[in-house]
């Protein structure tokens, strides 16, 4: 219960300049904030996808938007384009925005599913600003309402340009690599940190954002880990920069492949390029050939090979540890949540953060709260994988034979019957569950009865004007790249 004076954050990259920024912003003034990276071991700096929620992350540190978009090369995200998921040729665009028009007992996909049943061809994505938005190419802040979007970003310079952030604030940067985790006897909490040069760094929390390794939170303290790879079998990525091809779209695109999916993310100078696969059904040279055969222009980087295991540390606090980012644990970048983890795990500290002393019930609501955070993100990942069509590689036909877990097998089970859509506390992907289902070809077998109130004439109408509306509303939007670049060069 010692006052916590002291953070050192262990590893830069995104995590650990996130983590610095935020910490300096709320808390600077309360604490001495080190920050230990060294250069010769690099970051993965792939996360170049994100989901709205980042949004909220830099408003609460005050970030300018077109400051950090022309630093980080910036586009805006309006979803992420699933090709082949369901079957080869089928594609579907995952939108951020939310879907037609509730009422007080039923979601919109109800609506959609008599509209369906009585002829009504319209896709559910139709139904989406930001999906119409983004099919059109088009974007803009738009006023009472405005569409709900993302980034596409350059994560090497995202962290850069928090650094800078951080080191106007307080933090102090130290360079050196870790050579031991030294540990309090009576307490097993970490004491300090040993440096290669000799130096020593005291604290009083430590922030492990060392990666996938987990310097402190596992290797030091020895936490544990919970493996995953049986429902998420891709562990694998390869990533590689290229130059852009075409004018840079306002979507991710995440096409499936017969042993895992590979990925596009448009920025403004160039374009990020990836797959994912499992080791078991492929090898490294074939993966990496059919990646850089598929590129449309011309490769700028070499290939970053990286290796994981799906899953999570049984604690991401431990003792005076605090894991952030990918040493808290990894499921795979299908929808983009990797720095939402960082800035959520971020946030969750700043709630419980222990100024006057670790307190074991905050740890254990801190530790509680991530992990549903993390079963609901899995889920709705693995989700991907099992409800398909596909079946033709061993890889999709394990996916489609495996079980899952409970709390995902309700939710599946309760849309296929009913077309309900359980929500759990403080859902992630509030429209994204049916969207996403819908997109991978689970059409449930009843709608709400509420629906029949409508005449079919009525359901006709209504449906209609949702649709008239969006197409409205979409035509007036300005072209992405032409609103982007007009937006970053005005502010």
């Amino acid at each position: 219960m010692n006052k916590i004076n002291h953070v050192v954050i262990a590893g830069g990259g995104t995590a650990g300049w996130m983590t610095a920024a935020a910490l300096s912003h709320v808390l600077g003034k309360q604490l001495k904030i080190t920050l230990v990276e060294s250069e010769q071991i690099g970051s993965i700096g792939v996360g170049e996808a994100t989901i709205p929620t980042l949004q909220y992350f830099h408003r609460v540190l005050g970030i300018d938007e077109a400051a950090f978009m022309a630093a980080t090369q910036a586009t805006f995200k309006l979803g992420i384009e699933f090709v082949d998921w369901r079957q080869p040729g089928h594609s579907y665009l995952h939108a951020f925005g939310h879907t037609g028009q509730d009422c007080w007992a039923c979601g919109f996909q109800h609506f959609w599913l008599k509209g369906k049943a009585l002829g009504i061809e319209n896709g559910y994505g139709e139904y989406c600003p930001e999906h119409e938005a983004a099919k059109a190419l088009r974007f803009a802040h738009t006023k009472p309402t405005s569409l709900n979007y993302a980034y596409h970003l350059d994560a090497s310079k995202y962290a850069q340009f928090l650094r800078q952030f951080s080191e106007t604030r307080g933090v102090i940067r130290v360079e050196g690599k870790i050579t031991e985790v030294e540990l309090c006897p009576q307490s097993r909490n970490i004491q300090a940190l040993q440096l290669q040069n000799g130096q020593r760094i005291e604290g009083d929390l430590f922030i492990d954002c060392t990666g996938f390794h987990g310097r402190l939170i596992e290797q030091a303290l020895h936490t544990g880990y919970e493996d995953w790879s049986h429902w998420l079998p891709c562990d694998r990525a390869i990533a590689v920069q290229s130059e852009h091809s075409h004018t840079p779209l306002p979507y991710t695109r995440a096409k499936a492949l017969i042993y895992g999916w590979q990925w596009r993310i448009p920025l403004v100078s160039r374009q990020g390029n990836g797959v994912v696969y499992a080791s078991h059904e492929v090898n490294e040279q074939t993966a990496l050939d059919d990646l850089l055969s598929g590129l449309e222009a011309k490769p700028l980087s070499e290939p970053n090979h990286i290796r994981f295991r799906p899953g999570k540390r049984r604690r991401q606090w431990h003792k005076n540890c605090v894991a952030i980012g990918l040493s808290s644990g990894f499921i795979e970048p299908l929808e983009s949540t990797s720095i939402h983890l960082i800035s959520s795990g971020i946030l969750r500290l700043l709630d419980f953060f222990p100024t006057a002393g670790i307190n074991p019930s905050e740890v254990h609501e801190f530790n509680k709260q991530a992990e549903l955070e993390l079963i609901g993100i899995r889920d709705f990942v693995i989700l991907h994988y099992k409800v398909t069509n596909r079946r033709d590689s061993a890889l999709w036909q394990y996916c489609a034979s495996m079980s899952v877990p409970d709390t995902l097998q309700d939710k599946l089970s309760l849309f296929a019957e009913t077309g309900r859509v359980l929500k759990e506390r403080n859902e992630l992907f509030e429209d994204s569950w049916q969207q996403v289902m819908l997109g991978q070809g689970m059409l449930p077998a009843a709608y709400h009865p509420i629906v029949d109130n409508m005449t079919d004439a009525e359901l006709r109408h209504f449906l209609m004007q949702i649709r008239q509306q969006i197409q409205q509303r979409v035509s007036q939007l300005p072209d992405h790249r032409e609103y982007l670049s007009h937006y970053v060069r005005q502010r």
